[in-house]
């Protein structure tokens, strides 16, 4: 079934607890990308725990890894239910098991996009301005399961002539772990530039209106005026939340109406869940994703 109509059907019964569901399934399991140490994942989120828990009738559990690819194996191994993947996480499922998962629902930007960049920083003392400035400097990127974090610079950053190897123009490439590492790294001076994501609206000194520049900013792990953008990314599409195809019918068409409406019932929530402001989360599907998932395919090759 695709997003449409699961939240089509799904509309007349959003955010409607049901003792019904607690006999097709026991529990319902969470995963929480990294990007952000896990005590704020799980603050971020405790209010879909909430939600799901008197949506569904049964436990709802949280788990952060402490790197994408504990909650791309949870997805796999049939060990959690839903996630907000990142588009490159999605097709490494798919890729690897494309029953797995189903793409239902995505981020829509307050201006009605669902894309967003890959933006590379540095300090405003750097004396960096571009790529080519970073010559023979240190080069941060998130985790090798990230589409802005690793995935899309590793693409572009090499077609604009500067190869990803350590000691070539780069003096080092290092992976930090995450996008609040990379940035809380490049803003400590350990690292002298690095990549996160953000949308791209709004304004800088705010981390724009919605990412993981905008999630540090509201923490007080940065301050942006101490920062600033030395490359962009072409358009990303946003990452898809999943729900396990194993789920039953009902219990997808109850949590995918709940997510949906999450904006209007609860912006507080919708806004730490959504990583900042956002206009509305809307259906998506797998054909949103196929570019990238055969950019994924072209890397491991």
């Amino acid at each position: 079934m695709n997003a449409s109509k699961l939240l089509s059907a799904a509309a007349a019964a959003i955010f409607v607890s049901t003792g019904a569901m607690a006999a097709e399934i026991s529990e319902f399991r969470i995963g929480i990308l990294g990007g952000e140490n896990a005590s704020d994942r799980l603050r971020s989120n405790a209010c879909i725990q909430e939600h799901t828990e008197k949506l569904l009738g049964v436990e709802t559990k949280l788990f952060a890894p402490a790197d994408y690819n504990g909650v791309i194996e949870g997805l796999l191994g049939g060990n959690l239910d839903m996630a907000w993947l990142g588009a490159s996480g999605y097709a490494k499922v798919y890729l690897t098991n494309p029953d797995a998962v189903e793409p239902v629902l995505t981020k829509i930007n307050e201006d009605g996009s669902f894309g967003y960049y890959s933006i590379g920083f540095t300090r405003v003392d750097s004396g960096i301005e571009n790529l080519a400035d970073m010559k023979g400097k240190k080069f941060g990127f998130g985790d090798p399961n990230s589409t802005s974090g690793y995935l899309i610079p590793s693409i572009e950053i090499p077609q604009a002539g500067y190869t990803m190897e350590s000691g070539d123009h780069f003096g080092e490439v290092v992976f930090t772990g995450g996008h609040e590492q990379t940035i809380v790294a490049v803003a400590n001076g350990d690292i002298d530039g690095g990549v996160t994501w953000a949308d791209g609206l709004g304004v800088w000194e705010d981390g724009y209106n919605s990412g993981a520049l905008r999630k540090a900013t509201d923490a007080g792990l940065v301050d942006m005026t101490q920062i600033k953008e030395i490359w962009r990314s072409q358009v990303i599409p946003e990452g898809p939340i999943v729900l396990a195809k194993s789920l039953p019918e009902s219990v997808k068409l109850k949590v995918t109406g709940m997510l949906a409406s999450l904006p209007s019932v609860d912006p507080e929530c919708a806004y730490g869940f959504m990583a900042g402001k956002i206009k509305a989360i809307a259906p998506i599907s797998h054909a949103d994703y196929e570019i990238i998932v055969e950019a994924r395919k072209r890397k491991s090759q």
